[in-house]
């Protein structure tokens, strides 16, 4: 019997690679048949073939990123929309807690007799809740997820005014505030306790309380104009709130800009001057972190016709 094998290199039986040059095959199929010559007492099917090795790569398994997302809306009656009495307790103590301040304040100024400096402190105050209030509405659209300490559940809710962002206008009162109105309580009242200043209790008491009636301005700047009340409209159209037309902005491509939800009056000069783009860079290349806004410029973001029309329908 004679053999023909046509492979140049033998292989090594403890490697699966050829001794000469070293190539490494992964998964190596051998199919190996000999040329014979047939006789009278055995007869043996030949067949020339040639000794063929058939490198196959194993194929990687892809790497699945789950996530924990919403598949339905809520509905205008679900309980994550309803306020509870632990919401209302917190706004009430927030309310309380920023009412005392102002109150501490007009009362320190009428008995000092200066009203010019407590009255600068407080525009001041409302000048920088409107900038607190997109930087923080910008760290949490773009960074965490609902794992995250502290912040999650605020972050998921965020997600889902995303998504969805006819939901906060289906949102009660409390259940919207409740929980800034947790962190005013806990950091304006230990400030009020020990302070006497008119100046610094003008600006706490403003600040604090445009912080957390913010969400309720964000509400009303979903609202449509045959819903919102007088004063509110008139409010937005001098620019003392955050407009519909302005905070509408941030609901479209490219998403990364118009985070302001007081009054909207930084909007214009963070966006000219890209202050969240070069912030979301420098984090980038120093922390590695990829900010949403860079991968989810294409998310699907529902109209509030149209989801008016569906509530209905139910």
């Amino acid at each position: 019997m004679s053999s023909l094998a046509q492979h140049k290199f033998p292989l090594n039986p403890h490697h699966g690679t050829a001794t000469r040059g070293r190539f490494l095959l992964c998964n190596t199929r051998v199919y190996c048949s000999s040329t014979t010559t047939t006789t009278a007492a055995t007869k043996l099917r030949s067949d020339a073939k040639q000794l063929i090795i058939e490198p196959q790569l194993e194929s990687s398994k892809p790497l699945v990123v789950t996530s924990t997302t919403i598949t339905n809306p809520p509905s205008s009656n679900d309980p994550s929309l309803q306020s509870t009495w632990s919401h209302r307790a917190w706004v009430a103590a927030g309310c309380t807690t920023v009412l005392v301040s102002l109150a501490k304040c007009i009362s320190q100024s009428a008995i000092l007799r200066v009203w010019f400096e407590p009255v600068l402190a407080g525009w001041i105050g409302y000048i920088l809740a409107d900038l607190g209030s997109g930087v923080y509405h910008w760290a949490i659209d773009n960074y965490g997820d609902g794992s995250t300490p502290v912040f999650g559940s605020q972050i998921e809710a965020f997600q889902g005014h995303h998504k969805w962002p006819w939901t906060i206008t289906r949102r009660q009162f409390a259940n919207n505030l409740h929980a800034l109105a947790r962190a005013v309580t806990f950091t304006v009242l230990p400030i009020e306790l020990v302070c006497n200043d008119p100046s610094l209790l003008g600006f706490v008491g403003v600040c604090s309380g445009c912080i957390m009636f913010s969400q309720q301005f964000h509400a009303w700047a979903h609202g449509t104009k045959s819903r919102l009340p007088p004063l509110v409209l008139a409010l937005q159209d001098a620019g003392v709130l955050v407009s519909r037309s302005q905070h509408a902005a941030h609901h479209k491509p490219p998403y990364n800009d118009n985070y302001c939800i007081v009054s909207g009056a930084w909007n214009e000069f963070l966006d000219e001057h890209k202050v969240f783009q070069v912030l979301e860079m420098i984090l980038y290349f120093k922390l590695g972190v990829r900010p949403r806004s860079w991968s989810e410029p294409n998310s699907e973001w529902l109209e509030e016709v149209e989801v008016s029309s569906q509530i209905s329908a139910q």
